[in-house]
Order: structure tokens, then sequence, then C-alpha cells
């Protein structure tokens, strides 16, 4: 049998080495905000995002054990990226997307984490990883593990990296050494998050109405951005970095230490000029944004994006004339 203490410390030094500064380990126990999440799936925020809410996908949210029926530990992990520069021609695509896909980058540290875990043990030993793509609460488990808390916005909140992370989670089938939670929020009276979406999509604190979010809008929703959000939405052709950039918990780039260099934006992509990026082809976009999350919106969802922002930024400069 392992030593489960020597063998946890290994294992988080070892995710400190592949990119994952933040790590910590909770137990195989179901959530805890099944509840709310189906409150909320009940009130339609997931939008037109309905396999949040399938059977399997809430049979599997329930209980981790229904995903790894041998899970007994399950260790989350954050690797931070870039805060947000902002494009000075408009044009503005969130941090997180600005260079690879982050499924690409950290699927692979996943699997050599797991691998080096086996190599410890001498076994192999069942598992399951996942980077927001699979159907489990992960920033609860995240809590859970001490990498932060929950905040009004709805991103994980980390007092030493803020919310300039992204979330991975591997289950396991061996049991390591848990973390104390994280059960003190330090959001405290701020509110700044609410009053700062453009489309009042943060209906309360804690409560994100996809429908409404620009994030959602620029990148899941396939269909025409509703008349009434059109002028809400600013320059933004992919993504929304809004309720981060003003959270007081948030540091410039040069407070963040460890990021990976796959994570780092290319230079390309903050400085977008809207009137090019409308003449696209397919060829050409395709081409512009291989493994960059960006493709997922889609060709003809990337071009309505561009071609919103610009009218936007159009009325912005006519107003700006004619208060001159």
């Amino acid at each position: 049998m392992p030593d489960n203490k020597k063998l946890t410390r290994k294992v988080k030094q070892m995710a400190h080495e592949l990119g994952f500064p933040l790590v910590g380990v909770t137990s195989a126990d179901p959530p805890g905000h099944l509840d709310f999440f189906r409150a909320w799936l009940a009130s339609g925020y997931q939008a037109s995002m309905d396999w949040m809410g399938s059977e399997q996908s809430l049979e599997r949210r329930a209980d981790p054990k229904a995903i790894l029926p041998e899970c007994k530990s399950i260790l989350a992990l954050g690797s931070p990226y870039p805060a947000p520069r902002g494009n000075p021609k408009g044009g503005n695509i969130a941090a997180y997307a600005l260079n690879r896909d982050y499924h690409d980058v950290l699927e692979k540290r996943l699997q050599a984490l797991v691998g080096k875990l086996e190599e410890w043990v001498g076994e192999p030993v069942p598992n399951r990883w996942y980077t927001d793509t699979g159907p489990i609460l992960e920033k609860e488990l995240a809590q859970r593990a001490g990498l932060g808390w929950i905040g009004k916005n709805t991103t994980l909140i980390n007092r030493n990296f803020g919310s300039y992370f992204f979330l991975s989670e591997i289950l396991l089938g061996i049991e390591l050494i848990t973390d104390s939670p994280n059960t003190e929020s330090f959001c405290g009276s701020c509110s700044r998050c609410l009053e700062t979406c453009p489309t009042g999509a943060l209906l309360t604190p804690y409560t994100l109405d996809a429908n409404r979010c620009i994030s959602y809008l620029t990148i899941a929703h396939r269909e025409e951005i509703p008349t009434e959000l059109r002028p809400l939405m600013g320059d933004w052709i992919f993504g929304c970095d809004i309720c981060q950039i003003v959270c007081p918990w948030n540091k410039p780039d040069s407070e963040t230490p460890s990021i990976l260099e796959e994570f780092l934006p290319r230079e390309e992509l903050l400085a977008i000029d809207l009137t090019n990026e409308l003449n696209l082809s397919q060829t050409e976009f395709s081409a512009k944004f291989t493994g960059s999350p960006v493709k997922r919106a889609k060709y003809s969802g990337y071009l309505r994006n561009v071609a919103n922002a610009l009218g936007n930024l159009s009325k912005n400069n006519q107003k700006a004339q004619t208060e001159d």
C-alpha cells in the first residue's frame, strides 16, 4: 500500500511542475449544490445549452461515482492565464481565448500527471479527467478542495490568482489526503460585477442568466442576437471579461506567476481590425483560429459578432462627434 501522505505531496509537486500552481484534493462525496443547479435549469438560465440538464448529465453531476465507480479522491487543479489587455482598435476577445485552446494544452498535462501517479503506485489507477468538459460541478469541487470561493459573478476566485485561471479535475480510484474546504467568501459587500454587467446577465449574486450573457451570446448562441441586447454588447466578438475586470481580486499580469507559454496572447489577436475581419473567408477563418477556442463561435457566428461590434463602435463614434 502506498504512503498516502507522501503520495499526495508528490502528486501536488508534480502538478505544480506541469503548470498547475493551484492544486487541492477533495473526497468523492456527492456535491451539495445540486438543488441550486436544478433550480437554475428550471428557470431556463442555461439558454440553449440543454445538454446541461439531460438525465445522464444530472445523474453524473449528482455523484462522481456515477462517472467513476471506483472514485475515492478528486484532484482539483488551476492553471492561470494572463489578465485582459484590451484592443485599442476595438474588437475584443476574452483573455482566455487569445492563444491555444486550453482543452488541448491542459488535457495532455492531466494525462502526464496520471501517468506519473501510476508509475509511483506501480499499477494502473482508475481515473477520469476533465477541463471544463465533463458533467460535474467543478467550481464546487474546487471550493471543497480549498482552491477558492465562488464569487458573486459565479467564477471561482482565489486570493492570490483572482479568477483568471482554468479549472481541471481528475477523479481517482485511490485515496489521497484531502484538503480543508474553502468555507468563506471574500466578496464582502462588493457588487461591482453585478452593477457593471452591461446586459444585466447577473440577476442576483451567484445567479447568471446565460440568455443575457455576452460570453454565451458570442460563443454558444447560434441564432441572431436579440435586438435589444446588441447595443449593450460593445465591441466583444468572442466572450467577455467585464465581470472579472472589475473584480478587486484580479491583479495585473506582473503579479500573476506560473502562466504557461501556450496561454500568452498572440499579438495579432490583441490588435484585430474589425473591418478586415468582416471580409474573412471561411478558409481564412479556419486557418487564423486553428487550435484556438475562437473556433467554437463558428464562422457565421464570428462574422455576426464582428458586424455587431462594428455597428456599436460606429454608433459610439457618431455619438461622440455629435457631442463634440
